[in-house]
């Protein structure tokens, strides 16, 4: 996927996520909101990265740090539709891996222990506060509550909350439908 395609399809991600529509207005809508632009730089630092610009790779860093109020590691790799819900605080390490459809919160740290960083799988939501740390592999379709600390591997399917966290529900998370209230210290956030 070329960069502007895959610069769109964060955006309307985000705009799918926050207004749950991926028309016109809701894209300008998302463009505009809080995070957007840290997703820019990011996407901007990755494309710079793969073309061996790193000057221009740090640029785009230090903009995000400045600006965007978030640290990626120029190393850190996300697939599509990669969403910084808010991008307060946010703190990723070079090394982390992540798939498609990855939703941060802010204020999340995302960090390397020992030289090992998390690799998360595809849809993953990491609330508020959220801190995932070490050699952990966090599967797909997974919840991760505000504040929690994941130290551990979480599976396919499942939501973590607490610290250190546990699993409070197995299950892919689209089946609890979107107007139920979320369980009890689970992810929060904004849903659709």
């Amino acid at each position: 996927m070329n960069m502007v395609g895959l610069i769109a399809g964060d955006v309307r991600a985000k705009a799918i996520w926050l207004y749950g529509s991926g028309g016109a207005k809701h894209v300008l809508k998302a463009l505009l909101t809080d995070g957007t632009f840290a997703m820019l730089m990011y996407r901007m630092m990755q494309a710079s990265q793969r073309a061996h610009l790193a000057p221009l790779a740090m640029i785009f860093n230090k903009l995000n740090g400045f600006f965007g109020r978030c640290i990626i590691g120029r190393g850190a790799d996300f697939g599509p539709e990669f969403v910084l819900i808010h991008s307060y605080g946010v703190v990723i390490n070079s090394a982390v891996r992540g798939g498609r459809g990855i939703k941060l919160e802010h204020l999340v740290t995302i960090g390397a222990e020992r030289q090992a960083a998390p690799v998360l799988g595809d849809d993953v939501f990491v609330g508020a506060g959220a801190k995932i740390i070490g050699a952990v592999r966090i599967g797909s379709r997974t919840r991760l509550g505000a504040n929690a600390v994941v130290n551990r591997d979480v599976p396919d399917d499942a939501t973590a909350v607490g610290i250190p966290a546990r699993i409070i529900e197995r299950g892919a998370p689209d089946s609890v439908p979107r107007d139920s209230p979320e369980p009890s210290g689970a992810a929060g956030g904004t849903r659709p």
